[in-house]
């Protein structure tokens, strides 16, 4: 049975610790508790000969002041941010949490006031119990100026972050950020350092023992069960597939004359499932989000174009960025010669990106005229199917436009930014008509 740990698997665990609140306010605790107690460790050196005596009371005055106020602002902190939380969840999208709440200034600060109050009340037990001596309250004094010191620069910097965290310019940042690193680690790997995938798959169907999101795949624990059992494994569900009885994860094939059983638990195990999706291995879902975004804010209860707008200029930095393929090429390595893997398709891409958009924004002149000019610069990036896909979409947003539209004047102006769609239409229909 294949046993492994990737590279990629611990990347994607690790992350998964970052998403949680309590994982730096308690690696903080501990370091706080162990800087206490390394106090005393200079009371057995020849530090005490050279270092100046300063009074047990003075630190405990020092001591009490800051475990007094850092319980106040952890707490404080604490409310501030899940207010941020609720308001980035309510603006922009209750997709966007994770990425909220895995902001690395907000979580660095509640770990500071958190671990300044730790080390504060456990370096006060000790030095009003007599545990340290003239060196070791030298050291401590020290200490406690450090992380004084500390704590009103983190507080300076969180005070500036909390004011943006949750807002909707934060948000979509963010997002950006999370989709932007999707895209350019798939366009590295377009089949996770796979062999592409065939057009059809074959072989033997292993099916998902729980109901979610495909969130991660490890090919590399594949690849290593692949070479053990003699056979190759089609990946048929890339993340951010809902996996559910009916819908194949995978197909191992085998040799036509080989008739041994095999036992394809290792393969649904690759697969890790979960409740959501996530925005690590599926670049798709950072389009989906941002979509959802600008959804949101073209319904009627919001009333918000500019940022819809918005939107449609961080959906055209994205989908520029993976349609640098030239750029990524010369990483491109195939490392698992027994998986196969699909590539995301484009056009897929463009439904997640702009289907909603060009709903929820053909009655509104402005929306639709700038979607049709992000299309249009898409369609002139030289990518084929890339071109194909925004110039069909170009044609849709046009005919919604159409139906939604009532002053003249206004369907001319998004009819003038969808001439590039409507000229590829009418060229495929002249070189139909000519075949014919």
């Amino acid at each position: 049975m294949a046993s492994i740990v990737s590279a990629d698997r611990v990347r994607f665990l690790l992350n998964r610790l970052r998403d949680r609140l309590w994982v730096k306010p308690l690696a903080v605790c501990l370091v706080s508790i162990v800087a206490a107690f390394v106090a005393k460790l200079a009371d057995g050196t020849t530090l005490a000969q050279f270092a100046p005596v300063i009074s047990a009371d003075s630190i405990e005055t020092l001591l009490s002041t800051m475990a007094a106020s850092m319980l106040v602002i952890a707490t404080f902190s604490v409310t501030a941010m899940v207010s941020a939380y609720a308001s980035a969840g309510s603006t922009a999208t209750p997709r966007s949490f994770t990425l909220v709440v895995a902001d690395d200034v907000s979580q660095n600060a509640l770990s500071t006031f958190v671990g300044a109050f730790i080390f504060s009340i456990v370096s006060l037990t000790a030095a009003k119990n007599g545990y340290f001596e003239t060196a070791g309250l030298f050291i401590l004094f020290v200490q406690t100026l450090i992380v004084f010191g500390t704590v009103i620069i983190t507080f300076v910097r969180w005070v500036d972050r909390i004011a943006r965290l949750g807002r909707m310019g934060s948000t979509i940042d963010k997002v950006e950020q999370a989709t932007a690193r999707a895209l350019k680690r798939r366009r590295e790997a377009p089949t996770l350092r796979g062999l592409p995938a065939r057009s059809q798959p074959h072989g033997r169907a292993v099916f998902a023992t729980s109901v979610g999101y495909v969130q991660h795949i490890d090919i590399a624990a594949l690849q290593t069960w692949a070479e053990e059992a003699q056979v190759r494994v089609v990946v048929a569900a890339l993340p951010g597939t809902f996996a559910a009885p009916g819908r194949a994860l995978a197909f191992v094939s085998t040799r036509p004359d080989d008739q041994t059983e095999i036992d394809c638990k290792c393969v649904v195990d690759s697969f890790h499932i979960g409740g959501d999706r996530l925005f690590d291995d599926d670049p798709r879902f950072g389009l989906v989000v941002l979509s959802e975004i600008a959804g949101r804010a073209l319904s009627p209860a919001v009333n918000d174009p500019g940022t819809a707008i918005d939107i449609i200029g961080t959906l055209l930095r994205l989908l520029v960025l993976w349609s640098k393929s030239e750029l990524a090429e010369e990483k491109r390595t195939l490392k698992f010669d027994r998986v196969e893997v699909p590539e995301i398709s484009v056009r897929d891409m463009f439904d997640d990106a702009f289907t909603a958009i060009a709903r929820d924004g053909a009655g509104v002149v402005e929306v639709s005229v700038r979607l049709q000019k992000a299309l249009h610069s898409l369609a002139s990036n030289g990518d084929a199917e890339m071109r194909d896909a925004a110039e069909y979409h170009g044609r849709l947003a046009l005919k919604r436009a159409r139906s939604a539209l009532h002053l003249a004047e206004d369907l001319t102006a998004v009819q003038d930014a969808a001439r590039f769609a409507e000229a590829a239409a009418s060229s495929e229909t002249q070189r139909a008509t000519s075949l014919d």
